[in-house]
């Protein structure tokens, strides 16, 4: 931050300027949860104002051919970050021994999509605004705008995230699975700074989209392939609402992590009356949801000169796309 001078001014310019200069840092940290150091909802504004717009241009037309994408985008924005940050980690590819891709532990491997989508914002923006908007923060916008396109809320995204030029292996084999216990999930979330409803919001992305069916309560079917897919949500899979949480009341979720929110013996004390509440209004997930959105997308964000602005989301710039 560079230093003012006030002199020969009067001292009462160097209130006034400080005055100033404190106002213009905490521009953007209003909204929903508190916004990461460095991070603002107008941090494109002048350098990319057309970032979002050309995010959800290109999400909508994926969406025309694949009603999966949006759910699969911010599944990648959840596994990113809850491994080192939102730092866009998991979408580097293989670069060995340099760059071990997150994209093959078992969280991720053959279920994990979306990447040649975020190729394409990618290259849109690059084509816009060369060298200014991170991969990092493309996750986070399309999440936001995954979830608006399927019917859900909207919200303001801080962003001026940068990317790292790292994977982290052993954090990604940690990320939440479909078979975790209540107790395992809660400790996941709270090793992160989130807490029992910020788990039960974030669990309500199941309330559109796919899992395969090994990964399902009723496993597959006889004769089924195992990366057969099941809906998270059988009455509107397509579409962001609350209805997931009524199909945990009825015992009717998919995935066995969903449902401890309810069956685990440290649900009552806990999750479950979260559950319930949000079961009987959509408006309470949707405010919640997007509050907890934020605050993930708040877990260790690269700022400043730290990390890097990819050129190609799949490789750190000092290594040649092949």
């Amino acid at each position: 931050m560079a230093a003012f001078s006030c002199f020969p001014l009067a001292a009462r310019c160097c209130l006034l300027l400080t005055a100033a200069l404190v106002l213009a840092l905490s521009h953007g940290a209003h909204g929903y949860g508190d916004v990461g150091a460095g991070l603002s909802s107008s941090f494109y504004d002048d350098s990319c104002p057309s970032a979002r717009d050309i995010v959800r241009r290109v999400i909508q037309n994926a969406r025309v051919v694949d009603a999966r994408i949006p759910a699969s985008l911010i599944r990648l924005h959840f596994h990113d970050c809850f491994v080192q940050g939102c730092d866009g980690s998991l979408l580097l590819d293989n670069d060995l021994p340099a760059i071990m891709t997150e994209k093959e532990v078992l969280a991720n491997d053959r279920s994990a999509r979306g990447f040649k989508v975020v190729d394409s914002i990618k290259r849109a923006l690059e084509n816009a605004c060369p060298g200014i908007v991170s991969c990092a923060d493309i996750l986070a916008l399309a999440s936001e705008i995954s979830v608006e396109l399927a019917g859900g809320p909207r919200w303001s995204v801080p962003l001026g995230r940068r990317d790292g030029t790292t994977t982290n292996i052993e954090s990604a084999k940690n990320l939440p699975s479909p078979f975790d216990s209540l107790e395992t999930l809660q400790e996941k979330f709270r090793n992160l700074g989130l807490d029992d409803t910020d788990l039960v919001a974030l669990q309500g992305a199941h309330t559109f989209g796919r899992a395969q069916c090994q990964f399902t309560q009723r496993n597959c079917s006889a004769g089924q392939d195992e990366e057969t897919l099941a809906n998270l949500d059988t009455i509107t899979p397509d579409v962001f609402d609350n209805k997931y949480y009524g199909n945990l009341l009825r015992g009717r979720a998919p995935l066995p992590s969903d449902q401890v929110m309810l069956s685990d013996p440290v649900a009552a004390a806990t999750t479950a009356r979260i559950v319930r509440r949000f079961s009987g209004s959509e408006k309470d997930f949707f405010k919640n949801f997007a509050a907890s959105m934020v605050k993930m997308g708040n877990i260790s964000p690269l700022t400043g000169r730290a990390g890097e602005i990819r050129n190609n989301c799949r490789r750190v710039n000092r290594k040649p796309y092949r």
